[in-house]
Parts: C-alpha cells; sequence; structure tokens
C-alpha cells in the first residue's frame, strides 16, 4: 500500500488530465451550446436532448457511433497511472494514447460535417453518411485537451526537454492553439482562393481572377488607377518610411535634447494609439473636407474653389502617418536609448565630434528599432480598413477591396480569398526583407547591467531639422485631437456649428421609469460588448505572450527557430487577413464560432499575442537564469519556478501586455468588421456604420468617449508600472531633471 500511494503521489498531472478527460466524455456536452455561458442547457433535456448530450450518452443512443475509439485512448492511460515514469511502457502507451486520440478527434472533426462526409472521396469509399455533426463543444474540448496533454506528458517520459513535463505541455499547448488559430485559417483561405464558382477547385479559374487588372491594372504608366495592389504597395512603403523617421526624430528629442517639456510630448506622440484609427480620418475631413475649418478659410481668404484633394493618396498618407507613428516611436524610444552611452563616450574620446558618434556609432546600433518600426508601419498600413473606407475615394486598397469582396453584394469569397493572399505575400515579403537587412549580426542592447554614460546631445546640424518637423508634427496633432473633441458636440459640421450635447445623449442616454434603470443610448450595447471581449481576451493574450517568452528564452528544445517564427507570423498577418481566414475556417464544424463572441476573444487574442512575446522576452532578458537555476537546485520544479520566481518579477511586462491588448481590442477595426454579429457588435463596427450614414457627429462623440476610456486604462497602467520601476531610477532622474 505505502508504494502505491507513493506512486500515486508522482503522478498528480497525469490523475488530473485522466480524470478530466472521461468528464469530457461522459459528463460534457459533446457539440457546440448556444449561450455556453449560461449553462441553460442543463436544464432543458440535458443530458438525453441530442443537441446537449455527451458523448458517451450520443453512442448509447445509436448516434455519431464514430466518436466510439476514442474510448480506449481513455482507457490505455488507467494500466499506466501505477507505473515509474522511468518505465519505457509508461511513455510509449502515453504518446499512443494521447497521440491516436487526438489524431483521430482531427480525422473525425474534419471528415464529418453538416451534410455528412466533408470530401468526396470519404462517400466513395463508405457510401452516403445518413448523420451529421455540428462544431465542437464542452465535451470535445476537455477531451481534446486530455488527449494533447497526456502526449506531451509521455514525450516528457521519454526525456524530451530533460524529462520536464511543463515545459513539454506548454511547447505542444503554445505549438496546437497556433496551428488551429494561425496556420489552420490561413490554409482554409489559401484553398478557398482555388474554389471556382460551381464550387469545385479549378487552378484556371484561381489565375484568372489573381490577374484580375483591379488588382494589377497597369494605369500607373498611363495615369490612371494603378491598380489596388500597387496602390496599397506604394502607402505602405511611404508610411513605413515617413513613420520611421518621425518616430526617430521624437525619440532623439526625448533622449538626445533638454527640452523641458519631455512628458507632455511623450503623452502626445502616444495619443494616436489609443484612438480608433479612422478617427483621425473623420478629423481630417473636419479640417481639410469641402466643408472643413481650413478649406473653407483657404477658400475665402485666396477664392480658391473647395476641391476633394483630401479624399485619395494625400488624405490617406496623413491619416495614417498620424495613427501610426506613435508605434514606430515605441519601438524607437527603446533601441534609441538602449544604445550604450559608454559607446558614444568612447567615441568622443577618440576626437569625433558629435555628428560622427552619431553617424557612425549612435544609428548603426538604431538599425534593429529602424527595421522594426518601418517593418510595423508597413503592415499597419497594408492592414488598415477604418481610413481607406473614410479617405480612399477613387484610391483602391486591397484591405477595402478584400471588404467589399466578401461582404458586398457579390459576395466572392474566392476573390476575396485572392485579394487576401496578396496582401499576405506583400506583408510576409516586408517580414523577410526586413530579416535580411538585419543579417544575422547582434543588436542585443538590454542586459540588465548598469551604464554609468550620458548620451550625448544631438549635433546642431541634426537638432535643427528635428526641432522644427516636432514642433510641426507636434502642433498639427493638436489641432487634429482639438477638432475630434469639439466636432463631437457641433449640432451638423459645415451646416450648423450650434454646440450640442445632441450625439453624447443619442449614443449614452441613460433613463428611470416603471421597469427601473434603463441604457437607452443606441451605443450602450455594442459599448459593454466591446468592454467585455476587450476585458476576456487581455489576459489570455498576456498569458500565451509570456509563457511563449518564457520558452523562447530560458528552455532550449529541438525546432526552436521554427517555433518561435509559428509564434510570431500573426504579427506578420494584417487583420484584414485574419478576419476573411477566420470567417473561411470557423463557419463550419469541427469549429464553429462565427458570429460568436468567442471568435472576437481568439482574434484578439492571436493578433496580439506577439506583444506579450516581446515584453516578455525584454523583461526576461534582464533576469539573470542563476535565479531560475537556484530554484531548481533548491527542489523546484519549472512550474513552480515559473509560478513563484520569474512571474513576480515581471509585473511590468504582464501590466503592458495586459493593457496594449484591451487597448488593441476596444480600438480594432480591420478583423473585428469582418467577425461581427448582430449579436456582438463591437464600438469601432458601430462607429463606420453611423461614418457610413454620414452621421459624424454621433461617430466622433462615440470615438472621443472611447478615447477617455483608453485614457483611463493607460493611467492605471502607468501608476502600476511606474511604482514596479521607478525605484532603480529616480535618483538618477532627479539629478538630471
Amino acid at each position: 500500500m505505502r508504494i502505491v500511494t507513493t506512486e500515486r503521489t508522482r503522478h498528480p498531472v497525469l490523475i488530473f488530465w485522466i480524470l478530466a478527460g472521461w468528464v469530457g466524455y461522459l459528463l460534457l456536452p459533446w457539440y457546440g451550446v448556444e449561450d455556453f455561458y449560461t449553462f441553460e442547457w442543463l436544464f432543458d433535456g440535458y443530458p438525453m436532448h441530442s443537441d446537449y448530450a455527451p458523448a458517451a450518452v450520443l453512442i448509447a443512443q445509436g448516434k455519431k457511433l464514430w466518436l466510439a475509439p476514442m474510448v480506449l485512448a481513455l482507457i490505455a492511460p488507467l494500466f499506466v497511472m501505477h507505473r515509474r515514469k522511468t518505465d519505457p511502457i509508461y511513455g510509449k502507451v502515453l504518446i499512443v494514447a494521447g497521440g491516436f486520440g487526438f489524431a483521430w478527434m482531427i480525422a473525425q472533426g474534419l471528415g464529418i460535417g453538416l451534410r455528412g462526409f466533408s470530401y468526396g472521396w470519404l462517400t466513395a469509399l463508405f457510401g452516403p453518411l445518413e448523420d451529421r455533426q455540428f462544431g465542437m463543444g464542452y465535451g470535445a474540448l476537455v477531451v481534446a485537451s486530455s488527449f494533447l496533454f497526456l502526449f506531451t506528458q509521455g514525450i516528457a517520459a521519454r526525456g524530451a526537454v530533460n524529462g520536464d513535463v511543463f515545459v513539454t505541455a506548454a511547447i505542444g499547448g503554445v505549438i496546437t492553439i497556433v496551428s488551429i488559430f494561425v496556420f489552420f485559417p490561413i490554409i482554409k483561405m489559401l484553398g478557398a482562393a482555388f474554389v471556382s464558382d460551381d464550387g469545385g477547385y479549378s487552378v484556371v479559374e484561381f489565375l484568372g481572377k489573381f490577374v484580375d487588372r483591379r488588382i494589377w491594372g497597369l494605369g500607373c504608366f498611363t495615369g490612371t488607377n494603378c491598380g489596388s495592389a500597387w496602390n496599397s504597395l506604394f502607402l505602405a512603403v511611404l508610411v513605413g518610411l515617413i513613420t520611421t523617421i518621425l518616430g526617430l526624430i521624437f525619440a532623439l528629442v526625448l533622449t538626445r535634447s533638454s527640452f523641458k517639456y519631455k512628458q507632455a510630448l511623450r503623452a502626445l506622440t502616444v495619443l494616436p494609439i489609443i484612438t480608433p484609427p479612422f478617427v483621425i480620418g473623420l478629423a481630417l475631413i473636419l479640417l481639410f473636407g469641402m466643408s472643413g475649418t481650413v478649406t473653407q478659410w483657404v477658400s475665402g481668404l485666396l477664392g480658391i474653389q473647395p476641391t476633394r484633394w483630401l479624399y485619395g493618396l494625400p488624405g490617406l498618407l496623413i491619416a495614417q502617418v498620424l495613427a501610426f507613428t506613435p508605434i514606430a516611436f515605441l519601438v524607437m524610444i527603446g533601441v534609441v536609448e538602449g544604445v550604450s552611452p559608454s559607446m558614444e563616450e568612447a567615441a568622443q574620446t577618440l576626437r569625433a565630434n558629435r555628428w560622427q558618434v552619431f553617424r557612425t556609432v549612435s544609428l548603426p546600433l538604431m538599425r534593429p528599432g529602424l527595421a522594426n518600426a518601418f517593418l510595423l508601419g508597413f503592415i499597419e498600413s497594408m492592414a488598415d480598413f477604418g481610413n481607406p473606407l473614410v479617405l480612399g475615394g477613387n484610391f483602391d486598397v486591397l484591405s477595402t477591396e478584400i471588404f467589399f469582396a466578401i461582404v458586398g453584394a457579390q459576395y466572392d469569397q474566392s476573390r476575396a480569398a485572392i485579394l487576401a493572399m496578396v496582401l499576405l505575400g506583400f506583408t510576409l515579403g516586408a517580414f523577410y526583407l526586413q530579416r535580411f537587412w538585419l543579417g544575422k549580426k547582434s543588436y542585443t542592447t538590454v542586459t540588465g547591467k548598469g551604464d554609468a554614460g550620458v548620451h550625448p546631445q544631438m549635433p546642431l546640424g541634426l537638432a535643427l531639422p528635428v526641432y522644427a518637423i516636432a514642433a510641426l508634427w507636434g502642433l498639427f496633432t493638436i489641432g487634429v485631437y482639438v477638432y475630434i473633441v469639439y466636432g463631437s458636440f457641433v449640432q451638423l459640421w459645415g451646416v450648423d456649428d450650434t454646440l450640442t450635447f445632441k450625439h453624447y445623449l443619442t449614443a449614452f442616454a441613460v433613463s428611470w421609469g416603471d421597469t427601473g434603470f434603463r441604457w437607452t443610448g443606441s451605443a450602450w450595447d455594442s459599448f459593454f460588448t466591446t468592454i467585455m471581449i476587450a476585458t476576456i481576451a487581455a489576459p489570455f493574450t498576456a498569458a500565451v505572450g509570456l509563457i511563449t517568452a518564457y520558452l523562447l528564452t530560458r528552455q532550449d528544445f529541438a525546432g526552436k527557430k521554427s517555433f518561435e517564427f509559428g509564434t510570431m507570423l500573426s504579427f506578420a498577418i494584417p487583420g484584414t487577413v485574419i478576419g476573411v481566414a477566420y470567417i473561411l475556417a470557423f463557419n463550419v464544424p469541427p469549429i464553429e464560432i462565427t458570429g460568436t463572441g468567442i471568435i472576437l476573444i481568439i482574434s484578439f487574442v492571436f493578433r496580439n499575442m506577439p506583444v506579450g512575446v516581446r515584453a516578455g522576452i525584454a523583461s526576461m532578458s534582464q533576469l539573470d537564469k542563476s535565479l531560475d537555476e537556484s530554484s531548481l537546485t533548491l527542489g523546484a520544479n519549472s512550474w513552480q519556478t515559473f509560478r513563484l520566481v520569474i512571474l513576480p518579477l515581471l509585473r511590468p511586462a504582464i501590466l503592458a501586455a495586459l493593457v496594449y491588448s484591451f487597448v488593441r481590442a476596444m480600438t480594432a477595426i480591420s478583423a473585428v468588421i469582418f467577425l461581427v454579429s448582430a449579436r456582438y457588435d463591437m464600438a469601432t463596427s458601430y462607429i463606420i456604420g453611423r461614418v457610413e450614414n454620414n452621421d459624424y457627429g454621433l461617430a466622433i462623440a462615440y470615438s472621443t468617449a472611447l478615447i477617455l476610456v483608453m485614457l483611463i486604462a493607460v493611467g492605471l497602467l502607468q501608476l502600476a508600472v511606474g511604482r514596479t520601476k521607478i525605484g532603480r531610477r529616480s535618483s538618477s532622474h532627479s539629478g538630471g531633471h
């Protein structure tokens, strides 16, 4: 008995996942339940009702017999529960049972759908299937997780990653969810591009649509429309270059000058990141549109007839540069601050002047920041949907063309997939060009070691244009935001400038009646939905990102480079492509979540996951690995070390990932516009709808309220992170300022 008890205590994780698998198979609804979070299904014929029945009950009723083989995979681990991990049978049984169970779930999920067999060759092989199945539910999700982690425990028992159960489970979990929610949708989208009009597959029709003149039009050579692909590429390159330069300029002002109001400038440069991108487009219309303030003033002063110059490339370029410069700044400020002052002082000691120091020492070390800032600006421009919708005019770009292909009257999924392929090709091309330009050189700047040097001031020849550009762009940004707020109080822009609260009352009215307190404003539903979705998505984003960062910085395992590329791939995939891919992948079994809030949460998690990864890597690189080794030496396992040693030291990274993912979820539009439904409408989708109805006042009022919510969120972040970080730096900063 003593031996049995000892062995049992050695496998608590194994016992947990075996029990989880049986609970999912015997007790939980196998297929998806509408309103799954309310648990109303418990009182609606459960467990005998076919819509809510567990797998075991369905089989007992003579239905869904293809679920029966999984019983074998659930039974097998019971025979090794009391064996030692070093016993070869232990690992082999878990690998076979978990691997077979998970593979069978994938096969039956993809092979059987809403109309029986999903593929003609299965029908030809087995004959017509009289039954069908829907998307996964509670039971299928829990059983799939059980099989996956039984498999990873078996691999660990066979010696993978030094037999570390937590690390192998984390690697297996991250690979699985990235495969399901990043690679699988992209593959489905690529397949949809070859679907012909009659429902079959045709390479000829694909090529015909791919070389469509509307995509690759040769009008560039005749002065007419270039086609949406070249338009998007040209705009994205311009935006990438300009935002990178502006981001560098603001970073230099904050780190290489004696400018007194650095905190105010930092707040101003970051402000657009908490603003829905298309809101800046609306503000530009208020300023430079046909009835805009500046347009009317110039027209009256110079007698020039107002034109629609804003609609097209000029307006799009201004709006996107305003919207995406803060992202470039956030990349550049860390890199510029990270350049070692000691290296710059050493160059000065060797009689180099300040310009030579900047050109030969500082600027080359900023190369990773410049490359990343350009890549971010390029991708954001490619993915931007709101500004082209508001300001595009006749300047067609891929993001809006994709939207109209799949949402418009034509409803051509094949064309949407082809356009998304082109867009994805451009962004992945930029991704690889960036990596090629950086090469294999080391640009490490974060070491966790102090540096007693002081950054030199900018050379005068550089400082003058930097100050001038920063001042002009700062004033322009302030003007835009003043008009955003002012426009929300105007009765009817360009017609009636009377100040009013009408738009706020329409959006956010509340009342008290016989039935009690009621949220009667038209925007409340989308507002509360957005808050809920963003709040749920944020912790998942941070968790997945930080666990991935831990694996990349603290563990060595086979395929680590491929693992890193896979987890960062969603960074290079524009939201527009994600939106289309998710519609094509998750509109049918085995994962049927289109139109639900879950698909919005998942899209936000995997769109923003790279932020959590990079925040975690940056922070973990400052933690000496001897901390981990000391914990392991004292008998803690990897999970305990991660939870009790590393996580408490990653508080700034955790908070940064939480708030950034929350802000991005609140203001996202490119993927959201494809995934919202009547029941789950997001704030940005609601605002776009108001814009399409020319209700600019209500749209700007709602946007202003969102900006206020974002400011509160960022303020809370700064308070929390400030208390964590400032202790090490307060003395030096107080001395310097």
